[in-house]
């Protein structure tokens, strides 16, 4: 486990802000009330087999009693980095994208089971949106109950998506809570 490199940082940010804008600011300087003293500490990031985790620091700390090849996971997954170099969000950050997330679309109770087997989402299952979503930026849906489903990236912008049919894509599926159960063999 060790602290991301410059260009790694750069790599995570961008992503990150993609999704959640200025409020990246807010994550960053989350202030961490874990630990065994009263002082609030911070939350930071690590690299640990090409996967990139938000953890505080007092929990780092107590991992490094923990040998590198028996550390599993450590605090909240964001995402990895693929052989090629680039950054991936995983599904495991939802969590945290959702609390800032700048842009937001809410599926109908109809369309929820069509985007959590993997689907993309289709105007005619969107229930609400967010105003000002430009084509390309990083969008969290949501349930109409505000129970975050997953994330992915606007195909057509806001205004955009009004003109359009039932049938449009509105979101393109990156990831959903679906995963876990479509991928549990693998895991």
């Amino acid at each position: 486990m060790r602290p991301l490199d410059e260009q790694e940082t750069t790599q995570v940010f961008e992503k990150l802000h993609k999704f959640v804008g200025n409020n990246l600011k807010n994550i960053v300087e989350n202030p961490s009330h874990e630990g065994t003293d009263n002082t609030p500490g911070r939350y930071c990031f690590r690299l640990q087999r090409n996967r990139v985790y938000y953890v505080s620091e007092s929990l780092v700390k107590r991992a490094t009693n923990v040998k590198r090849d028996n550390l599993v996971s450590l605090g909240t997954q964001l995402g990895k980095f693929t052989k090629g170099g680039k950054f991936h969000l995983t599904v495991q950050c939802l969590g945290i994208l959702a609390a800032h997330a700048k842009h937001k679309v809410w599926l109908k109770p109809t369309s929820e089971m069509s985007f959590l087997y993997g689907n993309n989402v289709l105007k005619g299952g969107v229930g609400r949106i967010t105003e000002s979503i430009s084509e390309h930026d990083g969008v969290v849906v949501f349930s109409m109950s505000d129970v975050p489903l997953g994330f992915g990236v606007a195909a057509k912008s806001t205004q955009d998506c009004r003109k359009m049919d039932p049938n449009g894509i509105v979101v393109l599926h990156q990831a959903d809570i679906g995963e876990y159960l479509r991928m549990e063999d693998d895991l």
